[in-house]
């Protein structure tokens, strides 16, 4: 009995500790989207110095920028789920898969300009100065991805570098 008992508390241990781990798992993936574009809005903002009239202007023309941006991310994954799931499917047509990757194009496409027109609004409400420092934030952000060591863009300030990488 008492071999027993010591299985069972183990057994209801294991499961409320794989029930927290499925919880935090599976509740950060979509939790934690909005809070860290919150802080990407929160770098933007504070490396530019908006004053008041230009944050106001900045929050009331990127409300739905987020919104927006997510969604189109929640359908480029479903229709990538979708395509790889016909991967073992004998009878799948090329006119099915063409179809579908077009789709991820157009959203994709659909992101870009998103982000473009964001990026084009920030700057439109910045001051020179302003402009200046976002231009290099942008240069560096795009490089973050690039395994390529390419010279800075021209115009750039001497002596400017981007930040290390984060792997």
């Amino acid at each position: 009995m008492k071999k027993n008992t010591i299985l069972y508390v183990l057994l209801v241990f294991l499961i409320v500790v794989n029930g927290v781990f499925l919880y935090n798992y599976m509740g950060l993936n979509t939790n934690n989207r909005p809070k860290e574009q919150h802080r990407d809005k929160d770098f933007i903002v504070k490396e530019l110095n908006f004053n008041a009239a230009q944050l106001e202007e900045f929050n009331q023309k990127s409300k739905g920028h987020q919104e927006t941006m997510i969604k189109l991310s929640d359908e480029v994954k479903e229709l990538k789920d979708y395509l790889f799931s016909t991967l073992s499917d004998d009878t799948v047509s090329t006119r099915t898969i063409d179809s579908i990757t077009s789709l991820v194009c157009e959203k994709e496409t659909a992101k870009e300009k998103e982000m473009f027109y964001h990026f084009k609004m920030i700057q439109d409400i910045s001051n020179e100065k302003q402009k200046k420092k976002f231009k290099n934030i942008l240069f560096d952000a795009l490089r973050q991805g690039d395994n390529a060591n390419r010279p800075p863009p021209p115009n750039m300030e001497e002596g400017h570098r981007p930040p290390p990488r984060q792997n």
